[in-house]
This record gives C-alpha cells, sequence and structure tokens, in this order.
C-alpha cells in the first residue's frame, strides 16, 4: 500500500486535545479522518510504553462521529492514569488487513506500510509546579573566578596557583611543557564581589543567581571538586556565603550552586592522587573511607574509570551508599549549604547521574526547600532522553524541575544568524508538545554559557566547529564591524530569549559586550571599567518589560508568522489585557510583519522597540500589547 495522507494533526486541537504533556488523570481526545478514498475504517488508537513497540498496551477502537460523503470522523477519548512516558500510533482495515497510521514529517499522520514515526505522549505528576525561582523570572549565570573581585585579601591560597593581576586578559589557553592544560591561572573574583554588584543584578530584573561551582577545586573551572564542604579559598568561606544568600534574599534573587556529583578530582580529599591532602584518600590507601565511591581495576589499582577519560576526573560511582549518604543524608553536602542560604542546584552532566542517585539527590534538596528549582544539564531533548541505554524520566515528576535549553539557544541562534524559521518553529513545537507546562515555563534559556560560544561570537564570527584552541585565540578578536553587527542581532535573539516560553538565562558580561569562542574564551572578565552602556541598557528594559508582565510565567504563545526574515508571535495570559505581540525583523531591511488576525495597529500600544507600526526597521523588533 502506497503512503496515504490521514488527516491528522498532533498539533492542532482539532484532532488532539488538549495540546501536549498532560497531567496523569486528564482525558485526552484524538480525532481522526479517514478518506473513503482509502478504503479504511474501524480504526483504533494503539498506545505503547517508550521502548515496548512490539506490544501496545492499549488497542482502543474509535468511534464514528460524523460520516460525510468524502471522509468519516472517528473519536476516542484516553485517560492515562499514572506518570509515565508513552507513545502512540493508529491503525485502521483496510482490503488487504490492517495498515498503521503514522506520523510523517512534522506532526501529520499518513496510512500504510512504511518507516513513519510515532507521536509522543508525555504524562506527567499533577503535582509538578515551575518553581517560583524560574516562573516568569529570570536567571543570571556567573564564573566566579570572573564576574568580580572585591579586592579583599586571599588567605590559604595553594601555591600552585597562577594569580593574574591583569584583570580582562586573555584567559590561559596553552599547554604546558607535558602538554597539559592545567587552568590554574586565576583572576582573583570572589563572592564577596558578586554580594557588591547584587543591586546591579537587581536592575537587569534578576531573580536567581547560578553559580558555576564554588567549592574548593584545584582548577579556575571548579568541576573538579577536592572538597564539597568547604567554599574555594579564592572566593572566600561560609560567611561569605551566608552573606551574599541573606543580600540576595533580600532584593528577592534566589541563589543556585552548581552541583558535580558525577566525577570528583584526582587531587582531592576524596581520591589524593596527588597527595595534597597526606597520606590519606581512595587512591594511596584501600582502607580509605572513600574507596569504595570509585571503581577501581582489579588487575592494576593505578587504574580506575575515569570521567570521559580524563584521569583528573575518577568517576564517582553514585549509587554507592555511603557516597549518597554523604550528599543525600542528614546533615549532607546538600542540607549543609542550603541551611547556609542556597535556593537549589544545577546538576551538572545530570544524564550522567543514575536514576537512583538523580532520586535521592532531588528529594534532598526538596526536602531543605519544597520550591526549589533543579535544574539538569541535558543536551537534547530532556523529554524522551536515553542516556546510556537507559530511558530516563527526569521530567515525570519527583526529579528535575527544569533541563538547559540548548536546542532553543541554536534555533534562536540560527534564526537571528541564518534566517532558519523553519528551525525555531519546530523546536519551539517540539519543546510545547513534548514538555510538561511546569518545565516548559521554567526552562533554563541561554544564549551563552561556559560551554559553548558566547552569543556575540556565535552570531558574528566565523564558527569554531571542528578548530583547535590556537585557532580560536588567533580569531577571538571581533572587528569593530562584526562587534556592530553582532551587538544589532544580539538584540533580536534577546527579545526572542525573553519572550518565548522558558526563564531566559543571561550569561554574565553578555549584557556588558563580552564575546568569545569556547572555553576558556567564553570565561573572560566582566568588563567594569568598560561595559557598553548601550547594550546593558537594553537589557535592563528588556527584564523590566519581563517582569511587569507576570502573566508570562504560564502564557500560551500562538505563532503569527515565520519567514527567513521575520520571527513572530502572541504570549497570551488568562486575564484582561494579558497579551503581548513580539516581532523581530533580522533582515537589513524593512519590513512590515503580519498582525495577529483581527488586531488593528491603532488598538496596539508599542512597549518596547523600533518603528511605527507595524512597520519594522531593518534589525528591528517590537513588543505590543493589545
Amino acid at each position: 500500500m502506497n503512503r496515504q495522507t490521514i488527516s491528522f494533526d498532533s498539533r492542532l486541537g482539532l484532532f488532539r486535545s488538549p495540546f501536549g504533556a498532560v497531567p496523569a488523570g486528564a482525558a485526552v481526545t484524538f480525532r481522526i479522518v479517514l478518506p473513503v478514498e482509502s478504503g479504511a475504517r474501524e480504526p483504533r488508537l494503539l498506545v505503547y510504553e517508550a521502548d515496548q513497540w512490539d506490544r501496545p498496551v492499549l488497542a482502543q477502537p474509535m468511534k464514528i462521529v460524523s460520516d460525510e460523503l468524502s471522509a468519516a470522523w472517528y473519536e476516542t477519548v484516553f485517560t492515562p492514569p499514572a506518570p509515565r512516558l508513552l507513545f502512540y500510533q493508529f491503525d485502521a482495515q483496510t482490503d488487504s488487513g490492517r495498515a498503521p497510521i503514522r506520523r510523517g514529517p512534522g506532526s501529520a499522520g499518513f496510512l500504510g506500510n512504511w518507516d513513519g514515526d510515532f507521536w509522543q505522549l508525555t504524562v506527567y505528576d499533577p503535582a509538578m509546579k515551575t518553581p517560583p525561582a524560574l516562573a516568569g523570572g529570570i536567571l543570571y549565570q556567573i564564573f566566579p573566578d570572573r564576574f568580580r573581585s572585591s579586592g579583599a585579601p586571599k588567605r590559604n591560597v595553594p601555591s600552585d596557583r597562577i594569580l593574574r593581576g591583569d584583570w580582562g586578559g586573555t584567559p590561559e589557553w596553552k599547554p604546558d611543557a607535558d602538554g597539559k592544560t592545567l587552568c590554574n591561572d586565576y583572576f582573583g573574583g570572589d563572592l564577596a564581589g558578586i554580594r557588591e554588584r547584587l543591586p546591579y543584578l537587581a536592575s537587569l530584573g534578576v531573580t536567581a543567581l547560578y553559580l558555576n561551582p564554588i567549592f574548593e577545586a584545584h582548577s579556575n573551572h571548579r568541576y573538579n571538586t577536592a572538597d564539597y564542604r568547604k567554599i574555594d579559598p579564592l572566593l572566600g568561606d561560609e560567611a561569605d556565603f551566608a552573606a551574599l544568600c541573606a543580600d540576595a534574599h533580600a532584593l528577592g534573587i534566589s541563589v543556585l550552586l552548581d552541583g558535580v556529583f558525577s566525577h570528583t578530582g584526582s587531587d582531592s580529599l576524596y581520591f589524593n592522587r596527588e597527595g595534597r591532602y597526606g597520606p590519606g584518600g581512595a587512591f594511596r590507601d584501600p582502607g580509605s573511607p572513600y574507596r569504595s565511591w570509585y571503581q577501581f581495576d582489579p588487575s592494576d589499582p593505578a587504574r580506575y574509570k575515569s570521567w570521559w577519560g580524563f584521569e583528573t576526573l575518577p568517576e564517582v560511582n553514585e549509587t554507592d551508599p555511603s557516597y549518597l549518604a554523604f550528599l543525600c543524608g542528614e546533615g549532607g553536602v546538600i542540607e549543609h549549604w542550603m541551611q547556609l542560604g542556597a535556593d537549589g542546584f544545577r546538576l551538572d552532566v545530570a544524564d550522567e547521574l543514575p536514576d537512583p542517585a538523580l532520586d535521592a539527590i532531588c528529594a534532598a534538596i526538596r526536602r531543605s526547600n519544597p520550591n526549589a528549582p533543579v535544574i539538569g544539564e541535558v543536551w537534547e531533548d530532556a523529554s524522551n532522553k536515553i542516556s546510556y541505554g537507559v530511558r530516563r524520566r527526569y521530567l515525570l515528576g519527583g526529579q528535575l524541575s527544569s533541563v538547559m535549553n540548548y536546542p532553543l539557544r541554536a534555533a534562536i541562534l540560527g534564526f537571528v544568524r541564518d534566517g532558519d524559521a523553519g528551525g525555531l518553529w519546530r523546536t519551539l513545537c517540539s519543546l510545547m508538545e513534548h514538555y510538561p507546562p511546569p518545565v516548559l515555563h521554567g526552562l533554563m534559556n541561554p544564549l551563552s554559557t561556559h560551554d559553548v560560544a558566547r552569543a556575540l561570537t556565535a552570531l558574528a564570527a566565523p564558527s569554531e566547529e571542528g578548530a583547535s584552541r590556537a585557532w580560536q585565540a588567533a580569531h577571538n578578536a571581533l572587528s569593530a564591524e562584526a562587534l556592530r553587527s553582532g551587538k544589532r542581532l544580539l538584540r533580536l535573539a534577546a527579545v526572542l530569549q525573553y519572550l518565548l516560553p522558558g526563564t531566559p538565562s543571561l550569561y554574565y558580561g553578555d549584557e556588558a559586550g563580552l564575546f568569545g569562542y569556547r572555553d576558556p574564551f567564553n570565561r573572560g572578565c566582566f568588563p567594569w571599567d568598560a561595559p557598553d552602556e548601550g547594550l546593558t541598557a537594553f537589557f535592563r528594559e528588556l527584564g523590566a518589560l519581563r517582569r511587569s508582565h507576570p502573566f508570562l510565567a504560564s502564557a500560551s504563545l500562538r505563532f503569527v508568522e515565520a519567514t527567513p526574515d521575520v520571527f513572530s508571535f502572541v504570549r497570551a495570559g488568562d486575564g484582561e489585557g494579558e497579551r503581548l505581540f513580539a516581532a523581530v525583523n533580522r533582515s537589513p531591511s524593512p519590513r512590515t510583519p503580519r498582525l495577529p488576525a483581527g488586531v488593528e495597529p491603532s488598538r496596539m500600544e508599542v512597549l518596547f522597540g523600533s518603528g511605527t507600526p507595524p512597520a519594522l526597521p531593518g534589525y528591528g523588533f517590537l513588543v505590543m500589547r493589545f
């Protein structure tokens, strides 16, 4: 049988309602249309557990609700009883037997024996809610060594660290004589410096501060933890951390820590390969209380399992009872820092934390604060992620409340830089279809992070894909024209970032004009002496716009236009006047965007942007209320 189009589209309410992920116990109505000419009849809804494609858990007949000359409408209702990841398709009786109706390109259905796909139905815990720190808010990510130095004397600093005196200089990237990149140069940013600049963050509308690792570690990135219960001496001490949290809370800003729980440093209190911490540690002492945390080769105790083969990052057995008790037990690491003022965690490489460990970590965080954000580092679609052969359940309830939304970052930059409106539209459709609304509205939406090129560089410079660090160093600077172009495009990207579903995440210094390729060039010092005041003012105004419209915390999204030049949409709440129209023009030429159906320009109030509605100048944007 040839593939034939069947009238079903999972993204249209005419065929599936409600749209997207649903809470357990919610009824979902499915409707399909079978053309008479197809010869198909007696359709069924087939529902499958993830990865059990050969045996549906439900094969439910659909009832005919309308029989017309050219086609017949069928309908059925399915109520998933419990949180789980489901997939579905249909089948129908034909003259040659039952034939499947599967998903084709996009979200439409096709009849016939062909290699189509399933539609996804995410069923989540009805108790899930977007954490208040993320709902309608703004995240600000700080790489602690490079944001702000208070100038306070540094005490108890290990002698093998290089303390830089050239704030704003290029971070060291060259390997040493042994070919190793040590990441041991420090510019001296500290917790007291962050505390001094909290009013500045409040002026940007920031509601949550995400700090890259702050625990003692012997590298400037601090992802090789040396002591989970101690602040790194260059950053300060527990009193500095508690004071930072207290002052942040007074300004309505939550503080989120980076939890690096899948590995430690080899140069750590727990492993101690380098001997910095005396004779103990798992590497040096087979009787160490930390020995069971790690996986040594029985035939060669000097060999051990390490994170992605990096010997300086020995991998932890995350389900080891003593390790989990150390992290999650009463008085453990998580409780300790939450009691000192932390409000939640971002979990590094969350897809490398097995479910039992992730369950325990998330439970421990929420014991201290039931509303704590728990953000996972997951680079792909987290709703259906398979990690190390295991289908994950991050977003069904009880685990993550949010993830880093790298797919949206790529899609926004792809549209603004290259005009890929289709990619942005498809990404947003997929996110809205797959992610539970409480997760969707709290997604960490970055344009830059410590792991990718800064947005200005991604928008205005040649791609570094496949390039060496030497190439990146040689090409890291932006010409005056590239910088101007990048800033024009960054404004457009930020309008999309701040007004699309999720929580915008501003990487320190993007608002001041910082640029740079990947690590370490994306980890430069904040230019306090010469920030781009115009760009900062733009982000301040954009933040105020977002904070002044709290309905954005859960507003619906409706697309209006998606062309290679113009992308526009409506965000709508439930109350009177809770509707915003946003449009960006990535072309250098003026464009007249399409307006929402039935809305006259005279009824629209410009809140932010350039041009006279509905006209958009080149590289222009508009945000209007109607």
